[in-house]
């Protein structure tokens, strides 16, 4: 029996490692990368530098527009996840607490948008963002993407509220707290796990998108850090140094992010998959 044990841990353990490897090797490579000359990515890319140059992570660092770009990432991200959070939630909250007839076909037509990929509707986007006035601007970014990951968020958010104990919301309503109330008060504090759950997806998922924000915004200024990565491709050669160095700046904050949400993701996910 002890045997048995033994061997489904290191099975599990061999397991977990090689997914780490597929995991961190590109990402180790792409941080190594950034210390190389272009030749030696060419001929080296897995492997140690031979001389670690720090010039390239310097010169990304002492340029304005790598801030400018990043900042711009920051803002259009946290915005796009504060409006999915807010919009989100609030739907879910009215199908899992709220009878009413069509509730369930409405909510299955919600979920559509699960099945269409973001890059079939980025000409309607594109139209649409230019008829609303809103071309060249945040906005024009943050409102499809907010309404692209709805659908994900009100599963996930309907799916935690429907665990909450349904005798808390009848205490309240007897001491005369309605849904609004009830909604700010009570559901919003109790959903930490999950409001982090859909904030860290919406965050990674914004932070990282690079074809709606090279449709909607033409300016340098309002470039986001996927888009100021052009930078460094020329027409005839591309500096895959500057490049991978680039990409290793730009997603720490990511991964901060996800790091510091860790916790409240595990209890997000497995909070709904158990009743009672």
């Amino acid at each position: 029996m002890m045997k048995g044990g033994l061997a489904r841990e290191l099975m599990r353990l061999t397991v977990l490692c090689i997914v780490a490897a597929f995991v961190l090797g590109p990402l180790i490579a792409t941080a190594l990368g950034g210390f190389k000359s272009n030749l030696e990515i060419r001929t080296n890319p897995m492997g140690l530098p031979a001389s670690w140059e720090l010039t390239h992570y310097l010169s990304i660092i002492r340029d304005p527009s790598f801030w400018s770009y990043l900042g711009n990432s920051l803002v259009i991200s946290l915005l796009t996840v504060l409006l999915t959070l807010l919009v989100g939630a609030a739907a879910a909250y009215v199908f899992a607490q709220i009878r009413f007839f069509g509730s369930q076909m409405l909510f299955s037509y919600l979920l559509l948008g699960l099945m269409f990929p973001f890059a079939t509707a980025i000409l309607p986007l594109f139209l649409k963002v230019r008829d609303l006035g809103i071309l060249d601007t945040y906005w024009a970014v943050i409102l499809p993407q907010t309404a692209f990951g709805l659908s994900l968020a009100i599963l996930l958010f309907r799916t935690f509220f429907e665990q909450l104990p349904r005798e808390l919301f009848e205490a309240a309503y007897v001491d005369g707290c309605g849904y609004v109330r009830f909604f700010f008060r009570f559901t919003l504090p109790l959903s930490t796990p999950i409001l982090a759950t859909v904030g860290t997806f919406v965050f990674v998922q914004s932070w990282n998108n690079f074809l709606l924000p090279l449709v909607v915004l033409n300016s340098r200024e309002a470039f986001t850090w996927p888009l100021g990565m052009m930078q460094f491709r020329g027409e005839y050669m591309t500096a895959w140094n500057l490049v991978l160095a680039f990409v290793t700046l730009t997603i720490l904050p990511a991964i901060v992010f996800f790091l510091a949400a860790q916790k409240y993701i595990v209890a997000g996910l497995t909070g709904g998959a158990v009743k009672g």
